[in-house]
């Protein structure tokens, strides 16, 4: 996808005399010459000022903050007007099929569809029922068991396992809400699992809204798990069943995670650290401690809370 800046600033309802060519949308932190950005929270605030961006969506008080060269493009939403921009570049989904290429002593079911553009590697396994997106890859070793379905532009690795019913590459949930207008921020970014992670039955790992959603080496989640958009689970992490992490959770190196843990977005868990089961993350962690309770407090202070809320039940007071 190509739009010159000024026929992109008319289809979302702002004026521009830039006629750079457009050609993606990415952060602050990932866009190129050619990208578009927006900006429209202050914890961003540093990538803004070093941004390589094109043009970049934002409020007027903020375009002091831009180098030099980056376009402004002055709205009182950037947020929302970034939504309608990834309505140009959305993909376009088709129901096609074509025979995708396949690595030697791979052996893939015959009701398996593939996308144009789908390549498998050597001594895969792909079971009945399964669907591959647009440019989906495949790497070496890898098995994928009945009905799973991975959407387009997703990056599969080596010695990778995912089991059945789970959904990789759908959309991530952004909509623009604080005017009620309910507009679709497009996903148009994709999923990246790395080689040796086993994934669960009926998981959902949902597409990066700009970027990749990673789930990286070796990484380990259970079944009836759901990962939104753009998180980044760590090499040797270990996610038990029925946990919920919500948009741009970033989970350490060798983080395990009990059941029916959630997380809010745009936070962090350091590497090594534990969640109990049922613990309700609400801000970020620091790695190498055990954590438990709601909101996560760590595991001996929260014990004591629930035996001092016991005394007090049973004192009558």
């Amino acid at each position: 996808m190509q739009i010159v800046l000024n026929e992109l600033a008319q289809l979302i309802g702002l004026k521009s005399e830039s006629t750079v060519t457009i050609e993606s949308l990415a952060t602050l932190k990932d866009a190129g010459a050619n990208s578009l950005s927006f900006f429209h929270d202050s914890k961003y605030l540093e990538d803004l000022k070093t941004t390589s961006a094109a043009a970049v969506l934002l409020e007027k008080k903020h375009v002091e903050y831009l180098p030099a060269g980056v376009v402004a493009l002055v709205t009182t939403e950037p947020y929302k007007k970034m939504a309608l921009a990834t309505a140009q570049f959305a993909y376009r989904p088709s129901s096609k099929t074509e025979t995708p290429t396949v690595g030697s002593g791979s052996s893939v079911a015959q009701s398996v569809q593939c996308a144009k553009g789908v390549v498998i590697g050597e001594n895969v396994t792909i079971m009945p029922g399964v669907f591959l997106g647009e440019n989906v890859t495949v790497g070496d070793n890898t098995i994928i068991y009945p009905n799973a379905t991975i959407y387009h532009n997703c990056k599969i690795g080596s010695g990778v396992t995912i089991h059945s019913g789970t959904v990789i590459g759908s959309d991530g949930f952004g909509f623009v809400s604080k005017d009620q207008s309910n507009t679709k921020f497009y996903q148009i970014g994709n999923v990246v699992i790395e080689d040796g992670v086993e994934i669960g039955a009926n998981c959902t790992i949902d597409r990066a809204t700009l970027g990749s959603t990673i789930i990286k080496s070796n990484a380990k989640l259970d079944n009836l798990i759901q990962i939104g958009h753009n998180c980044i689970i760590g090499d040797y992490s270990i996610i038990v069943s029925q946990v919920g992490l919500s948009g741009s959770t970033t989970i350490g190196q060798g983080v395990v995670i009990g059941g029916q843990c959630g997380t809010a977005g745009h936070l962090s868990i350091g590497d090594g650290a534990m969640l109990a089961a049922r613990t309700g993350v609400t801000k970020s962690l620091e790695g190498g401690k055990i954590y438990g309770g709601f909101p996560a407090v760590e595991i001996k202070i929260w014990r004591k809370m629930q035996a001092a809320l016991m005394r007090l039940v049973k004192s009558g007071r």
